[in-house]
């Protein structure tokens, strides 16, 4: 098959910047383009939300389908559309009394479930299995449909009986959401009954709609090399490891890319001053200087010599916060540094930044929230960023980080460990290290790599070399789109996995 003739039909429950609860919206903004600037046919199939719906403008309607529901049948829409952020047709599927309500796609205002969401992505499901097969009668085709995470992990299972079918690919963006629900959801639904078994979709008396996804692809993929690793043991599987150990001949994993136009200290609106890999320091000296001026209005020259750390991120235990308050009290005591966070998470975690900022009001700057100016001020104004994340699928901020020469420290773990490479003397020696890695999970080994990183940064000339080593990997999607590229085409050829 050629190249430029593969099409891809990808299914999602989010895409930037139509919705986004997280980094699966970033993806499913980021790999499609980037295969259709490839030469690839693309559709991206999203669910009807309210919110997405306000969003477009003009739109037809390319098929009505009715399909199995709850309670009976449930008609649904599919509805053609454009928008500025895409440069292929988007897909919606526009089920009013499934879709059509206020708030998060999958949380109700209390912050729980929607209790009807199996019924929802069954259905939005369904739907997509038929576009697949051109039920609709359009003459468009996949090659692949590629789907992600749980709330389409049931396409390449409807797909998987039917004798001629595209090859479907699905995609782990994090194994801690498992998409699961009780048997009776199973039946109501009317979910085909060879399913039920323990080689099928059925986990621990209910049933999983993620398993489903692993147990009938053709492919799996998830988000970076080590989390395929990682996901394969009982510490990360969440009790799918000895499956996914079962179908490592089909589990790859494929590093993220990030969006080098919106990161790009080169070009970066929000900067005070803008800069590149073969001129860093007066630019960044200024986003520093601007940094600082933000929270602390009358930073002098020995602020601005000092070491100026980041955090930007979720204020939840996965993501180390309660090392990094740990290590707070000797940091500031023995210890210039200088620290700033920007997040919001659970209440005891930002009440806690927060009297730790009011009680050292020149070294502790903390704006609970997000912002996304100031989240790209951190990215450039601070000298090092902390993501000392217990587990981390790929993550995007520690890529942020590098491409912005702040040098990150993390734990290693998942698509940290693929990106951030630690400054041990082999690697200074040798050209490689980018930032700095610790590999046991504990407040003391955290505390460890920062030193370690404070103490560098009293060697410029080092230090320039290690940001600038950082700044020359651009972690830009085309290169992730080549890989995914690779898989398809290995799969319409009927080649096998590697």
């Amino acid at each position: 098959m050629k190249r430029g003739a593969m099409k891809v039909l990808f299914v999602a429950s989010e895409a930037f910047p139509l919705v986004k609860t997280g980094g699966l919206g970033d993806v499913l903004h980021g790999l499609p383009r980037a295969l259709h600037g490839l030469g690839v046919g693309v559709r991206l199939l999203l669910p009807g939300y309210r919110a997405l719906l306000r969003q477009i403008d003009q739109v037809r309607i390319l098929a009505w389908f009715d399909v199995r529901g709850a309670e009976g049948p449930v008609a649904a829409r599919v509805l053609e559309t454009r928008h500025p952020g895409f440069d292929f047709p988007l897909w919606i599927v526009d089920c009013p009394p499934l879709f059509d309500r206020p708030g998060n796609p999958y949380l109700d205002v209390t912050g729980y479930d929607w209790p009807d969401n199996a019924e929802r992505f069954a259905v939005f499901a369904r739907v997509a299995a038929l576009l697949a097969q051109d039920a609709h009668e359009t003459g468009w085709l996949p090659d692949v449909v590629h789907s992600h995470d749980w709330q389409t992990g049931l396409v390449p299972a409807f797909l998987a009986d039917l004798p001629v079918r595209p090859r479907t690919v699905f995609t782990i963006h994090n194994l801690a959401y498992g998409g699961h629900f009780p048997h009776g959801d199973f039946l109501r639904l009317q979910l085909p009954a060879h399913w039920w078994s323990h080689e099928g979709v059925e986990f621990h008396g209910g049933f999983s709609m993620l398993k489903a996804g692993i147990v009938y692809a053709d492919a799996v993929t998830t988000v970076s090399p080590t989390y395929a690793e990682e996901i394969c043991t009982p510490a990360f599987g969440y009790g799918l490891d000895g499956l996914l150990r079962s179908r490592r001949h089909k589990l790859h994993g494929i590093l993220n890319g990030i969006d080098t136009a919106t990161w790009d200290p080169a070009g970066d609106p929000h900067l005070r001053a803008n800069y590149t890999a073969g001129r860093i320091l007066p630019g960044k000296r200024r986003d520093k200087q601007a940094l600082l001026e933000r929270f602390l209005p009358a930073a002098d020259d020995a602020a601005l010599r000092a070491p100026l750390i980041g955090l930007v991120g979720r204020l939840v235990e996965q993501k180390g916060i309660d090392w990094v308050l740990a290590a707070m009290p000797p940091l500031l005591a023995e210890t210039d540094a200088r620290f700033v966070f920007l997040g919001s998470g659970q209440s005891a975690y930002e009440q806690k930044l927060t009297r730790l900022a009011r009680q050292n009001p020149a070294r502790v700057f903390v704006e609970i929230g997000y912002n996304e100016a100031l989240a790209h001020q951190i990215e450039a104004g601070a000298d090092m960023f902390l993501m000392p994340s217990r587990f981390e699928p790929c993550g995007l901020n520690q890529m942020y980080s590098l491409r912005y020469g702040t040098l990150p420290i993390v734990f290693k773990t998942g698509g940290l460990a693929d990106t951030v490479v630690d400054a041990t003397e082999e690697n200074l020696a040798a050209g490689r290290a980018n930032g700095f890695v610790f590999d046991t999970p504990d407040v003391a080994h955290f505390l460890g790599a920062v030193q370690r990183a404070l103490a560098l940064y009293r060697q410029p000339s080092q230090w320039r070399r290690l940001q600038q080593t950082g700044m020359r990997h651009a972690f830009d999607w085309r290169e992730s789109a080549g890989h995914y590229l690779a898989l398809y085409a290995a799969d319409s050829a009927g080649e096998p996995h590697v």
